[in-house]
């Protein structure tokens, strides 16, 4: 429809992926054919807020974090005026376990109450406001944290005018938090140290127990630099009996100071939980804290041993994926250690609070798996500029540095390699000796020239020759086997390019590319190479061979294809004949001729990475008529960067803090736990009751994914089933690993019934028990009495 080409944002309904429905008369515009490309733009919104003085009588509509506290806003708001009046009346704030100033606080609020008519609070919770009274001195460190967050993301959305601001009042309390056990006024007592805010709201029992608590916290980036500074202001593991120990294998990137804040320019290259453990300590000297550079998983657990994990009182996940997390979550599981954990994304983050028996477990439940485009679309018919991204990222690693190690793998042993692939004999071996002659033979370079040729055929292959052929196999006018019309939404009709050395974009990439290639083979880059004349005068010698379409040329349209390759009946036969051509080439190179193979690198703006992979996705986007990215945007998509800001980790950390305080003080029951997700874009947040475990009940017992059940002293195989028949459950079979070692079908299996369980597993199983090791689990399937399966907790045997 030409009348909609005039640009104007114009408002839709019934949005569906591929078609909509337009909010106007479309009576006499002309008929819409095909290929139409629309943007979705979200328009401006202006939004009114009243002065404050306005505002505090009449503050409209609360902002609620928690469903279950729905009717707390109005009160906090009345709690803070009257402290507002408390305080311009005495000159100070009211003192910490003082009855006399919580009374008079009450009184306040009462009498501004009254008189608010029929904006009043009806039921004014007295309790509540003795607690407000109590803290109202005190500024706590997770509280500053989750605030801060918030409070943050509110600036920057006043400066950019991004994101819809917070409308207008926000309350939120973690009364929850304090300790279950009613405490005495000489509790709250300062003691003249740093924790006095703290003791002024939580108590001395409680701080006693924050400074000897033994913490374990999985990763130290950007929710770890937060974590530590957190607890290193709490007092955590500050005490003589405390520890805290922190283990993250990575080191530290330029891309990370934007977020993690406790990382300098200087410390690019250490380890990043060597350098936040250092950075803490200066945050509380008193912090004792062990940095380890070990990723923890089954690897390490030798580090991470049966000793280790008993002697924690906590464990914190400040890891970026799923799979360390659900590991994490299984040895917490198994040694019934309590997990905190937390999330972000962009503006939003969430929190899980994973208490022994009382909550289910992080594995308990799943996020659907990331949908990944299907690569017949990556390769053949992007529509956005992911697509073209993820096939730029793979082809500069296909051509850099998959095929260089390649050569090399070939060099360094031929006959090794050569035997290798024939014994393969698929098509992966065939795409794999094509790649390395093609590298020898047709595409060797021996001068700059030589890669500024090659850049410029490879432009010519990627921009004009492979579109021309896609086109030539699937005309405009193709249709598919159904008789609808091959290329419609979301296919993008495209179009080749034609090259031309004044294309500022098009001289940029074949420098790029021209100067990678001339690396990989250790070739010198002359100085002229930055000279967009000169290079261009070098670009323009090059001779591109005509371009003649194949006519039996297969394209992948299968969306369910997992590789590009397809096998061939003869591949063992175009083996060999490769094999052959490669001998021959390979007498032509000198002595010890080798590649190298660049590894992609996102944060060098100077290694011209970027350059190639920008250049490759946008020329690839100019094809499909897609929008171009800068260098920046095509970073953050082929660097594949997880986007984190300052904000939503200083909230999510904030608010696992507060559930720190429940979890080491103890008592706690579950419904004064809190999970929470929030998206401080919107702004959202939604608080609730974490999700109790499943109850597995027999007879008078009952249990959960958290219990263990333990046998001490090494007991037969015999006393193991009479100790589960006992409870009324008869084992039918008991497996240590993958391996079987008692199953009732199998009369041989009696005669291990008077050997013990853990040298029948080292005899049948083959396990071996290294010495940090004091326990052997084995699963065990039970049926009751009436032959209905139970599923009963592991059973742990201990030897030592």
């Amino acid at each position: 429809m030409t009348e909609l080409n005039d640009g104007k944002p114009r408002k839709i309904k019934s949005a569906r992926p591929y078609s909509f429905t337009l909010e106007e008369d479309t009576t006499n515009y002309g008929t819409y054919v095909k290929g139409g490309i629309v943007t979705q733009v979200k328009q401006p919104k202006v939004l009114n807020f009243k002065p404050l003085r306005e505002a505090l009588e009449d503050p409209g509509d609360f902002l609620l974090s928690d469903f279950s506290k729905f009717d707390r806003p109005p009160l906090l708001h009345l709690a803070f005026q009257a402290l507002d009046k408390f305080v311009s009346e005495l000159g100070r704030f009211p003192v910490a376990g003082s009855e006399e100033d919580a009374q008079k606080l009450i009184s306040v609020a009462t009498n501004i109450n009254e008189s608010l008519g029929d904006g009043r609070v009806e039921d004014i919770n007295t309790k509540l406001l003795r607690h407000f009274a109590f803290g109202a001195r005190a500024v706590l460190n997770p509280m500053a944290a989750m605030f801060g967050g918030i409070v943050g993301q509110e600036v920057v959305k006043a400066c950019s005018g991004k994101f819809h601001p917070l409308y207008q009042f926000f309350y939120f309390d973690s009364v929850e938090s304090l300790p279950t056990e009613p405490l005495d006024s000489t509790e709250f007592k300062p003691i003249n140290s740093r924790y006095d805010a703290q003791i002024s709201v939580f108590g001395a029992k409680l701080q006693k127990k924050l400074e000897d608590a033994k913490v374990f916290i999985v990763g130290s980036g950007a929710l770890g630099c937060e974590f530590l500074k957190n607890v290193a202001l709490m007092g955590v593991s500050c005490g003589n009996q405390g520890k805290l120990t922190i283990t993250d294998d990575d080191v530290i990137e330029k891309s990370n100071l934007s977020r993690q804040f406790l990382f300098r320019d200087w410390n690019i290259g250490q380890a990043k939980s060597t350098v936040a453990a250092s950075a803490a300590t200066s945050i509380n000297p008193r912090l004792n804290i062990e940095a380890l550079q070990n990723r923890v998983g089954p690897e390490t657990e030798n580090v991470f041993d049966d000793t280790f994990w008993e002697n924690i009182t906590c464990v914190i996940n400040a890891l970026d994926n799923v799979n360390a997390r659900l590991y994490v979550d299984q040895r917490c599981l198994y040694f019934q250690k309590p997990l905190l954990e937390s999330g972000t994304l962009g503006a939003k983050c969430n929190t899980q609070m994973v208490i022994p028996h009382l909550t289910e477990n992080y594995g308990a439940s799943r996020d659907p798996p990331e949908k990944q485009a299907p690569m017949c679309t990556v390769h053949s018919f992007p529509h956005n500029i992911d697509h073209c991204l993820t096939w730029a990222r793979s082809e500069f690693e296909g051509l850099l540095e998959k095929t260089p190690a390649e050569v090399n793998a070939y060099l360094s042993n031929p006959v090794e390699y050569t035997t290798s692939m024939a014994n393969a004999g698929d098509a992966q071996a065939r795409d794999n000796l094509e790649r390395v002659l093609e590298c020898l033979d047709k595409e060797k370079c021996e001068t700059f020239q030589d890669c500024i040729t090659w850049a410029r055929l490879k432009f010519e292959d990627y921009f004009s020759n492979r579109v021309k052929q896609l086109i030539f196999t699937f005309p405009e006018d193709a249709a598919t086997s159904t008789g609808a019309p091959f290329w419609s939404a979301p296919k993008r009709f495209p179009h080749p390019l034609q090259f031309s050395s004044a294309d500022p974009s098009h001289l940029h990439f074949v420098m790029a590319a021209s100067i990678l290639r001339a690396e990989t083979f250790g070739i010198p880059i002359p100085d002229w190479t930055k000279n967009p004349k000169m290079l261009a005068e070098a670009v323009d010698k090059v001779m591109v061979p005509d371009f003649l379409p194949k006519k039996d040329a297969k394209i992948l349209t299968d969306e369910k294809a997992t590789t590009l390759s397809t096998a061939s009946v003869d591949d063992a036969a175009v083996i060999n004949d490769l094999i052959i051509k490669l001998e021959q080439c390979r007498k032509n190179l000198p002595s010890g001729f080798r590649l190298k193979p660049i590894q992609f690198e996102k944060d060098d703006d100077t290694n011209y990475h970027m350059d190639m992979i920008a250049g490759l996705a946008n020329m690839r986007a100019r094809n499909y008529s897609i929008p171009e990215v800068d260098k920046l945007k095509a970073k953050f998509i082929a660097g594949r960067i997880i986007p984190a800001i300052a904000t939503s980790t200083a909230m999510a950390t904030g608010l696992v803090c507060l559930d720190l305080y429940k979890v080491l003080d103890g008592g706690h029951k579950l419904e004064d736990y809190r999970n929470t997700f929030a998206n401080l874009a919107l702004p959202l947040f939604s608080m609730a009751e974490p999700v109790p475990p499943k109850v597995i009940k027999h007879r008078d017992m009952s249990w959960t994914v958290w219990d263990r059940w333990i046998l001490k002293d090494n007991p037969t195989l015999r006393e193991l089933i009479q100790w589960l028949k006992d409870k009324g459950l008869n084992a039918y079979s008991i497996s240590c690993g993958s391996c079987l070692l008692f199953n009732s079908m199998f009369p041989r299996h009696k005669e291990r019934m008077d050997k013990k369980v853990v040298d029948l597993a080292r005899e049948v199983a083959k396990v071996e028990l290294p010495p940090y090791r004091r326990h052997l689990d084995v699963v065990v399937a039970c049926e009751d009495d009436e032959d209905n399966d139970i599923d009963i907790p592991l059973i742990s045997i201990y030897f030592r």
